[in-house]
């Protein structure tokens, strides 16, 4: 290694250590040079290149050590200190920072840092004055150093200027004392940890030391009074008074849902995007599984918001069908007039107003791959008849054509209508039903799989804050309860409009509590069990006292008939209440 000038030298380590608090408060690579480019310390970037000496073509390094005066690049690579870097006009640098070492008014070297992000940039811009303060003092804390008068100034300067930037780090920052009390406690320390800014110097916090690591983080468990705390962190020793530790860290949970967001880079699909693991759920899935292969027709049912697509688009891609084409179509969403052309296409002049090259239908464009009708409950009765010859003869034809088109595609419906009911009533043609519902599947409402609230909450937050570019700090345990006991009418459409507004509605290094959901969940938790408990009580005293008044005790079909008259309710509808109510 080259030799290093002696009026720099002699504190590299010291340099190295400042460099290192620098880098972690300021989240940048810093480097320190002496009056002839020699690095005497440097971190990230800059590491391994200590003890080598800058080209000398270091415009920016070469103008502070002639000048004395600190130099601010806020566009590397187009400054006029620039024009002689081999990477002029293609720097990768977004932001540079430098002030010189003074000695006895003599420059001897020039301490600065450099961001490599937009987001680095901005952090310093935002915190502009503090952070340009840090580092002429910094400078002057090395200087010190080089008179060999450091002690003291080092321990006072440090001390002061972590104080003043500790509130602007996003991590949770403790000072600790050598007997482990809190001398001093940021903001994001005390939201984690539950504690108030009062109470802190009454507190003793012990470190336990994890067997693993969270990306560049090593876990702690934080014992703080009776409270147990799981972090990630980093411990730095210090002299700074009492302060003989700075423990930085994170929620660990938030950190390990950080660390499966990077290494789970590529899109959900197929069954990765039914999320859960209740009974229910992985019954379900293996469903989807079993006959994704099939070219029979599948009917999924379940209340409004539970996810039927999401299923109908499972069964394609799990399928020999997943290099075809997926077509959906909300039956109830299309007027009436106009799903028959959606659905079967027209040739030019079919009707006034048509497209005169004509219009391939939804039926066509689902050729090789499967049709997805939603809402199949809303199609009109005249066109069941046109859908029921499409399924059975496996062609279609296009308003205004003579001749079909052979088409092979796999139908999927969803509905959360009660079709058989509709068939009763005459609403819904039966032989298309049966047609329909060759493979049935049903998928329950969120409230009987309570287990996957949690796991589809925490998945929707991390979506939703990484599209607004937000970082979650910590979740507080009254948010997860609060979600955990709200009843969730509106299925996991719900829950994740809901978990949208939250991450609307917080900071961006969020704190999530209760307060963060919308006023809806936060007061419906009662009220939506009473809701549901009282109707259901009362549907089952009006169906017992109409069978014990009508019923006739032999329970035949005519009675049951009666029954639901006087109910105002089908026939199937009822039987499917008495096997709900156990009145068999």
């Amino acid at each position: 290694m080259q030799t290093v000038p002696e009026d720099l030298w002699g504190i590299s380590m010291a340099a190295g250590k400042y460099a290192a608090v620098i880098s972690k408060v300021l989240r940048v690579d810093v480097e320190i040079v002496d009056s002839h480019l020699y690095r005497v310390a440097g971190t990230g970037r800059f590491a391994g290149t200590v003890g080598k000496q800058m080209s000398a073509a270091s415009g920016v390094y070469q103008q502070v050590l002639k000048t004395g005066r600190p130099l601010v690049i806020r566009e590397p690579g187009f400054s006029e200190f620039c024009t002689n870097c081999p990477n002029w006009q293609s720097c990768d640098e977004t932001f540079e920072m430098s002030t010189p070492i003074l000695y006895n008014g003599t420059v001897v070297g020039v301490i600065g840092f450099v961001c490599f992000s937009e987001e680095q940039k901005d952090h310093i811009e935002d915190n502009f004055d503090i952070f340009f303060d840090f580092l002429s003092q910094m400078a002057d804390l090395l200087a010190s150093k080089v008179v060999e008068s450091m002690e003291y100034a080092r321990s006072r300067a440090l001390g002061e200027l972590l104080e003043t930037v500790v509130d602007k780090v996003d991590e949770g920052v403790l000072l600790l004392s050598a007997d482990g009390h809190i001398v001093r406690s940021n903001r994001a320390a005390q939201q984690i940890l539950d504690f108030s800014l009062a109470e802190q110097e009454s507190i003793r916090v012990t470190l336990e030391r994890g067997p693993g690591r969270v990306l560049q983080y090593t876990e702690y468990t934080i014992h703080l009074g009776e409270g147990r705390y799981d972090v990630a962190g980093k411990e730095y020793a210090l002299q700074h008074g009492d302060s003989t530790c700075m423990f930085m860290f994170r929620d660990a949970q938030v950190m390990h849902d950080d660390a499966l967001r990077l290494t789970s880079s590529h899109e959900r699909l197929g069954l990765d995007a039914i999320l859960g693991t209740s009974e229910v759920i992985v019954s379900l899935k293996e469903q989807v599984a079993r006959f994704a292969d099939s070219s029979s027709s599948v009917l999924v049912t379940g209340e409004s918001g539970t996810g039927k697509e999401l299923v109908a688009r499972a069964l394609n891609e799990e399928g020999g069908r997943k290099d075809g084409p997926f077509v959906a179509i909300n039956c109830g969403a299309i007027p009436e007039t106009l799903l028959e052309s959606e659905l079967f296409g027209y040739v030019g002049g079919a009707f006034t107003g048509a497209n005169p090259k004509g219009k391939m239908g939804r039926f066509e464009q689902a050729d090789g791959g499967t049709l997805f009708l939603d809402e199949i409950g809303d199609m009109p009765l005249h066109l069941q008849a046109k859908m029921l010859r499409a399924l059975e003869q496996r062609e279609v034809t296009r308003l205004g054509a003579t001749t079909p088109t052979a088409i092979d595609v796999r139908i999927v419906s969803a509905t959360n209508r009660n079709l058989e009911e509709m068939v009763f009533n005459g609403t819904f043609r039966e032989d298309l039903f049966y047609r329909l519902n060759v493979i049935p599947i049903h998928i329950p409402p969120l409230r009987e799989r309570p287990r996957d609230i949690h796991l589809l909450a925490k998945v929707f937050l991390e979506q939703s804050m990484g599209r607004l570019d937000k970082e979650i700090l910590t979740i507080k345990e009254s948010f997860w309860s609060t979600v955990s006991e709200y009843h969730w009418p509106g299925n996991v459409r719900e829950l994740q409009n809901s978990i949208e507004y939250v991450a609307n509605v917080v900071d961006t290094h969020a704190v999530i509590t209760r307060e963060s959901l919308p006023a809806k969940v936060r007061s419906g938790i009662q009220e939506s069990r009473f809701v549901d408990y009282n109707l259901e009580t009362m549907e089952r005293n009006l169906i017992q006292q109409a069978l014990t008044a009508y019923g006739d005790e032999g329970g035949t079909k005519a009675a049951k008939e009666l029954v639901a008259a006087k109910l105002g309710i089908g026939v199937a509808t009822l039987y499917r209440k008495i096997k709900k109510y156990g009145f068999e």
